[in-house]
């Protein structure tokens, strides 16, 4: 099994670097463009001045890359000097896929080798070997961000080391308890004065995923409808606070954003989110199974209350 995970993670990452090759310079401007529509229409600049929190996905790039570049618009147009991005980290080894059902099982996080939070800077999370907390680095759930920042950079002649900075931190295991997270210290200090974005594939559905063929539905206008539904009760859980009973839903969802989640929202506070644009990518390739097999790709605004 953990073979099997260590090539799925191989094939992501494989598969995104294509999907940016295969871009070229018009599809990534074809995304940008759309991109600063979409952060316009919904005025995310504003969203991230006024300390709340965009959240897109990770998926197909030329799927959903327009949202992710509306967040990049969006960061670089608020006038913020430093960016945190709240990553999700994937459990791509047996290890920590056990450890994260040990804990959604209720078993203390702390007694979890990769309990924590990682990022470029943290050398140990508790002072296990160095290479525990480099897992980071091998994760494809940033990747089209970084892609697309370094490509509205370009197409507006901003040196990168003029730029704002952006710090990276994923967090690990929060069970419900995201205040207690080691190097939780560090992030708030980090949030204080940055904007904030994350990302999330909230929902993965159909037969790749281990739903029986019976209760799998195709990503149509129904589909997605019922994608949102889920999303949205998601919503609900992190507005009430509800990091015990979030972590869950996102174990029914098969949601990869239960630690982002409730990290974001420890760090904001009380907030009102809703998903403002919604597409979806099929997977039925990368996992090697009949369709459906596909995860929803949505846009989250997160506003203070």
């Amino acid at each position: 099994m953990e073979l099997e995970r260590d090539q799925l993670q191989k094939n992501i990452i494989e598969l995104y670097t294509r999907e940016h090759t295969e871009l070229g310079d018009f599809g990534t401007a074809y995304h940008l463009g759309r991109g600063y529509e979409l952060a316009k229409q919904h005025d995310l600049a504003t969203t991230l001045r006024n300390q709340g929190i965009l959240v897109f996905p990770h998926a197909g790039v030329q799927d959903c890359g327009y949202q992710i570049a509306a967040c990049v618009h969006a960061a670089l147009d608020s006038g913020a000097d430093k960016v945190l991005f709240i990553s999700v980290l994937h459990a791509f080894t047996e290890e920590m896929e056990q450890a994260r059902r040990r804990v959604a099982a209720g078993k203390p996080p702390k007694d979890e080798h990769h309990w924590g939070i990682q990022g470029p800077g943290i050398k140990t999370l508790t002072g296990d070997s160095e290479s525990y907390s480099q897992q980071w680095q091998a994760d494809h759930a940033p990747m089209s961000w970084r892609f697309f920042w370094d490509a509205e950079l370009k197409r507006r002649e901003i040196d990168p080391k003029d730029a704002p900075k952006v710090i990276e931190r994923f967090p690990y295991l929060a069970g419900g308890k995201p205040e207690a997270l080691p190097n939780i210290e560090e992030t708030i200090e980090i949030a204080k004065d940055a904007v904030i974005v994350s990302t999330a594939d909230a929902f993965h559905h159909g037969i790749g995923y281990g739903d029986a063929p019976e209760d799998s539905f195709p990503p149509n206008t129904q589909g997605l409808a019922k994608a949102k539904q889920t999303l949205e009760a998601g919503i609900k859980l992190l507005e009430a606070g509800d990091y015990w009973g979030y972590n869950q839903h996102c174990v029914d969802a098969k949601s990869d954003a239960r630690d982002a989640g409730q990290l974001f929202r420890y760090l904001r506070g009380p907030m009102k989110g809703e998903v403002i644009d919604i597409t979806y990518t099929d997977a039925s390739a990368l996992y090697k199974q009949p369709p459906p097999t596909w995860v929803a790709a949505a846009l989250f605004k997160w506003d203070l209350t």
